[in-house]
């Protein structure tokens, strides 16, 4: 899976923020090598995640905690 710029992805929020666990949607808007094997993925929330969890914005570091989503047909 290659995750770029642009693209719009879900992003997992574990246990740790209690009733706000689950997937939200967003869009990468900056991708910060870490090592040749992994990135930071900056992700911007869709405004219903941003009312949610009270955050605009969020950088992921671990591939199982992001997904890219299909596109439209």
């Amino acid at each position: 899976m290659t995750i770029q710029i642009g693209d719009r992805v879900q992003v997992h929020f574990d246990a740790k923020f209690k009733e706000h666990e689950g997937w939200y949607e967003g869009t990468v808007f900056k991708i910060e090598p870490y090592s040749e094997h992994r990135c930071f993925y900056w992700v911007k929330l869709n405004p219903e995640a941003q009312a949610v969890l009270g955050m605009a914005q969020i950088s992921v570091f671990n591939p199982k905690n992001i997904q890219k989503l299909e596109a439209p047909n």
